[in-house]
């Protein structure tokens, strides 16, 4: 039960992540507001970052990788929409094959008091923290839309 939760939160933060920005083509993978912005690609190859940041962080045992300045190259790095989906794609996927082979003991550990991140939250906590700021990049990336004068979908029909 809890797995199929966490589960459908990314599959539905995902869905509503690619119906948001489905107008943006290839084409408009360099564009940004300002140059000191990330791209439309950028944007989205930091969403994918950041999933696997949060999965890594919340289930992998080492803890949370904060080199927060190799977090931003590895997306500056990206210049393509397609090659930015793909990383979105792959990161979703593994969350989810993540989840799946957790047990629902370990799915309901709480980090420690002293977590820099999630401090004495439930690990299950990381899925909202996924939607959350996959939420705030689809919004980000609805306004590039609108600058390049686009509509995006509704994202939730």
């Amino acid at each position: 039960m809890l797995k199929r939760q966490l589960i459908t939160e990314i599959e539905s933060s995902r869905k509503y992540f690619e119906s948001s920005s489905s107008v943006l083509t290839e084409a408009d993978s360099g564009f940004a507001p300002t140059p000191e912005l990330y791209t439309a690609a950028q944007q989205v190859a930091h969403v994918a970052r950041t999933i696997e940041w949060f999965m890594e962080g919340a289930f992998s045992g080492s803890g949370w990788n904060m080199d927060f300045e190799k977090h931003i190259k590895d997306a500056q790095a990206v210049t393509s929409l397609k090659v930015a989906r793909e990383w979105l794609a792959k990161a979703c996927d593994q969350a989810i094959l993540k989840v799946e082979g957790l047990s629902d003991e370990a799915l309901s550990e709480v980090f420690p008091a002293d977590d820099p991140i999630m401090p004495g939250a439930p690990r299950t906590s990381i899925a909202g923290a996924i939607v959350d700021h996959t939420a705030h990049h689809r919004g980000v990336l609805t306004v590039y839309a609108r600058l390049l004068e686009k509509v995006s979908p509704m994202p939730y029909m």
